[in-house]
């Protein structure tokens, strides 16, 4: 068998008991059993419980960022790219839920280095959708008198909070609690909340605060 998949097979295996156990309590015995392979072959190709954890991260972050990139269209309108990037994130994390598991909790409780690849994937995504808002945003400014520019700091702002609520979504649409949606279910929930608040924040309709009659608005 090529060294290539023997690896794979391996990793395969390590990301279902990390996903499992969690770092510490995984066991190299049961990751090679599963594999089909000696343990003896797995330190050979892959070195330590630590490097194969790691290795582990790494495919899984690729694999999801390479997901959310390849279904965004480059040409299309900017609501159809946010679309297409988010039932792509929530189609990846619901199709392989063991990898999404190490990537969105085993990794951070192991710690370093492995959360810090873990926060660089989340950085990547965070940057495409922080080009998306402000696209977006100048479609919208641009195409009617009266839209409101939004500036940088407000733009990261939004890209990290709609990043966040994506990963939490996806924690949820992944657990075992009540039915599974799908996953253009879980993205039509964000993209209700993501882009019609966008549309009135570049039309000038903000929340301002409260005050004892209520609520005030601008718009």
């Amino acid at each position: 068998m090529p060294r290539e998949v023997r690896e794979r097979q391996m990793i395969d295996a390590a990301v279902r008991v990390f996903a499992r156990c969690g770092y510490s309590a995984a066991s190299m015995d049961e990751i090679a059993e599963l594999a089909g392979a000696s343990k003896p072959l797995i330190y050979l190709y892959l070195h330590s419980k630590e490097d194969l954890f790691g290795t582990c991260i790494r495919r899984e972050a690729e694999a999801l960022l390479g997901a959310v990139r390849s279904a965004v269209e480059p040409h299309a309108p900017a609501d159809r790219r946010l679309w297409d990037g988010l039932r792509a994130f929530f189609a990846h994390t619901a199709a392989h839920p063991e990898g999404w598991a190490v990537l969105s909790c085993r990794a951070r409780t192991h710690g370093e280095p492995f959360d810090r690849v873990v926060a660089e994937l989340r950085e990547e995504i965070v940057e495409v959708v922080v080009r998306l808002i402000e696209e977006a945003a100048e479609d919208a400014v641009g195409a009617a008198a009266g839209r409101v520019p939004l500036n940088g700091r407000e733009v990261t702002g939004l890209a990290h909070a709609l990043v966040g609520a994506a990963e939490s979504l996806a924690g949820w649409a992944n657990g075992p609690a009540g039915a599974v949606p799908s996953a253009k279910e879980t993205a039509e929930t964000l993209m209700n909340v993501a882009w019609v608040g966008l549309q009135n924040l570049v039309s000038g309709r903000r929340w301002e605060g409260t005050s004892e009659a209520g609520v005030v608005s601008s718009g």
